[in-house]
């Protein structure tokens, strides 16, 4: 990757055209457009010598926080560790010095050191089920899935800058914190606990899925008229020009604004990736279990209102089952983005949906992953 010797300039605020949608064929090419965006004690984590070496996040790997006196955050908590097996060990209350958007670095250091004090040392990753704070500021502002598995750190923020990359990015491991010191965090992003069960059942349901026979799913990748939120395109090139087992790659090009930047009314959907402000009629497609979908734009990771843009809880109602989005203004870096090709290959060769995710961004300190973290579609 490529870095920019002045930072890009923020992405701008302009809502995008609606259009009529155009299919373009998998072998077009196109330029890639550099224009601006507006632990703790326990046992230890590692398989015994009889037994095999984890090839992905297990329920055993997950910790479950929930916020000290929130009832719906605990029972959503509860109804995940009962749908995914998690031991009693690994569900922990944490205790939120606020419950506003944002939290200040000051308070979030001292909410993770007593957290890691009781995390079970073989605990690789951790599932937040509430849904503010969603972000952590002080010199500058994080993620809070990004600070809870990186530690707030100023290498990872500031805004329209370069920040630093992790060695997690397009990583083997199935065991990142025992391997890299690194817990991967995912927000559930649901706000009640009937909306908790749907998407949680929705993760369940697509373990081992696109290992059945006749499995078929679908990968929308949208280069927009929004030439400032499509920098991804030339890797949505390079992705659909891939073979995966079971997956139609769908090119869609919008650049000339002569068609629609939205998908609409298709089915299969297991990937939707595209650059835009806002998307629209997502409801109107058929999701399946385990999709994950993500818009380009500053605010997608700003809960809960997206700083008017949208927020990206809104692709898990639609039917998604994890997104992500940036928490402040990152600028057109791609590095601070999903990058398709890691996704779709990762998550093809059987990582769980928070490791696939994961390990496609690189500069990911600014973000917040949301949805179920151990959805497997290729799972063996």
């Amino acid at each position: 990757m490529t870095v920019h010797a002045q930072p890009p300039a923020p992405l701008p605020r302009l809502a995008p055209t609606r259009r009529r949608l155009a299919q373009v064929s998998l072998g077009v090419g196109a330029a890639l457009l550099l224009a601006a965006c507006g632990g703790g004690g326990g046992n230890s984590g590692t398989a015994s010598p009889s037994e095999p070496a984890p090839t992905a996040l297990r329920p055993a790997d997950l910790a479950v926080l929930y916020a000290a006196g929130d009832a719906t955050s605990e029972s959503i908590a509860r109804a995940y560790q009962q749908a995914r097996g998690i031991p009693e060990a690994n569900v922990l209350a944490v205790t939120l010095p606020t419950r506003a958007d944002v939290m200040s670095s000051t308070d979030f250091n001292a909410m993770k050191t007593a957290l890691d004090a009781r995390l079970p040392a073989g605990v690789q990753a951790t599932l937040l089920t509430w849904t503010t704070p969603s972000r952590v500021a002080g010199a500058c502002t994080m993620g809070l899935t990004a600070a809870m598995a990186l530690g707030y750190d100023t290498r990872y923020c500031g805004g329209c800058t370069a920040t630093a990359s992790t060695a997690y990015y397009n990583s083997g491991s199935a065991q990142p914190w025992t391997a890299l010191r690194i817990r991967p965090s995912m927000m559930l992003g649901a706000a009640t606990l009937a909306e908790a069960q749907v998407l949680i059942n929705r993760g369940v349901a697509a373990d081992r899925s696109m290992r059945s026979a006749g499995a078929s799913a679908n990968a929308f990748l949208v280069r927009t008229d929004d030439a400032a939120r499509s920098v991804r395109w030339n890797d949505f090139v390079n992705t659909a020009a891939s073979s995966v087992s079971g997956l139609q790659f769908q090119l869609v090009d919008n650049a000339a604004g002569t068609g629609s930047n939205d998908v609409t009314g298709r089915s299969n959907l297991l990937f939707y990736l595209t650059g835009t402000v806002r998307v629209n009629n997502a409801v109107s497609n058929t999701w399946l279990p385990g999709a994950a979908a993500d818009h380009l734009t500053s605010f997608g990771g700003f809960l809960p209102d997206g700083n008017g843009q949208m927020p990206v809880t809104e692709w898990l109602r639609a039917g998604a089952t994890a997104s992500y989005g940036t928490v402040v203004e990152p600028c057109a870096y791609e590095q601070k983005f999903p990058r398709a090709s890691v996704l779709v290959n990762r998550y093809a060769q059987g990582d769980t949906l928070i490791e696939a995710y994961w390990k496609s961004v690189q500069w990911p300190g600014e973000g917040l992953f949301v949805g179920e973290p151990l959805a497997r579609p290729w799972a063996p």
